[in-house]
């Protein structure tokens, strides 16, 4: 399914037929950096960059909480989408406008960014608004940009969700993540051959099973320190039981029967600034109303009741833990 919009092709969803019923995403077009010094033409600056976000998208969700996290609401604006994607793909409208562009759809700035460009339109971009172009598309580097480039103008410069020390251990971490449980719900929600969905199904849920037991002997994915990679997975996990467990048919178990899984949910969520990125309306309205192919009726669940905000047994771990263990507290 697609639209021919002014000699440019935007598929609604994905190509599973040339897959083997396989879901593959395509890769982000713009991976420009920011940086402290501007060595990379995009200098960090307060009030230059605008960031274009879902509170729907677990991708989006990540750089918002960075950007939450490291206290950056002042230095960096945003403005969500609508939670439907039609088949104009992510819309503005009077509630949600895009105060910068004045664009009706998230497309047109890919357009105007690159008149030639018929890729895929993606949440978070991270546009340049004196520039009048998108920076980067990439939600894992917009993260990274958010944890370093503007320390400068950050309320939390000393929080480092990506310390030198660490970093082998969290790519590693973030790798099967990625392929297995951040990408792979999608694999398995969107795949359309049985083989194709067993597979994705089985991967997923042995790397459950994996997260299960590391954060059976640790208080985070990589020790005693939180970074990027709780971040990371905390996203899918926030949705997984709501959304994933039902529309995607990940329903072998929910987060629920994994208790340190589910205990670090629960931390996440609770940290200072984090809750307040999580928005269950757009969640669940976005997936199970946009995603005919996969919920012809559009019909939303009421459940399931949820109390992310219940206490979790993280704190017999020991030590500083939350924001504190992640070189500033604030």
């Amino acid at each position: 399914m697609g639209l021919l919009i002014e000699g440019v092709w935007y598929d609604r969803w994905y190509d599973t037929k040339s897959h083997g019923g396989r879901f593959v995403r395509q890769e982000s077009a713009f991976r420009n950096r920011i940086t402290a010094d501007g060595t990379s033409g995009f200098p960090a600056e307060a009030g230059r960059y605008h960031l274009y976000v879902s509170y729907a998208c677990p991708w989006a969700h990540r750089a918002l909480i960075m950007r939450r996290l490291k206290g950056l609401d002042g230095v960096i604006s945003v403005d969500p989408v609508h939670w439907y994607m039609g088949s104009n793909g992510w819309a503005f409208d009077a509630d949600h406008p895009d105060r910068v562009n004045g664009a009706n759809f998230l497309y047109e700035n890919y357009v105007r960014a690159k008149p030639d460009y018929t890729g895929r339109v993606t949440v978070p971009t991270l546009w340049d608004t004196r520039a009048g172009t998108i920076v980067n598309n990439e939600s894992a580097d917009i993260v990274r940009i958010f944890n370093s480039a503007f320390n400068d103008l950050a309320t939390y410069p000393g929080r480092d969700f990506y310390p030198a020390d660490r970093r082998d251990a969290i790519d590693a971490v973030n790798a099967r993540v990625y392929h297995t449980v951040n990408n792979g719900v999608y694999k398995a929600g969107f795949a359309t051959s049985q083989a194709a969905y067993e597979e994705a199904v089985d991967a997923l849920f042995e790397s459950l099973d994996w997260l299960e037991e590391r954060l059976g002997g640790q208080r985070y994915l990589v020790g005693e320190r939180l970074t990027e990679a709780d971040i990371r997975l905390f996203t899918t996990l926030v949705r997984f039981d709501p959304v994933y467990v039902g529309h995607f048919k990940c329903n072998l178990y929910r987060i629920a029967d994994y208790p340190n899984l589910w205990n670090h949910t629960r931390e996440i969520y609770q940290l200072p600034g984090v809750r307040e990125t999580v928005r269950m309306d757009h969640i669940k309205r976005h997936y199970y109303e946009s995603h005919a192919s996969v919920n012809p009726s559009g019909v939303v669940p009421k459940g399931p009741v949820i109390d992310f905000d219940a206490p979790h047994d993280r704190d017999r771990f020991g030590g500083p833990g939350g924001l504190a263990a992640t070189g500033e507290a604030g």
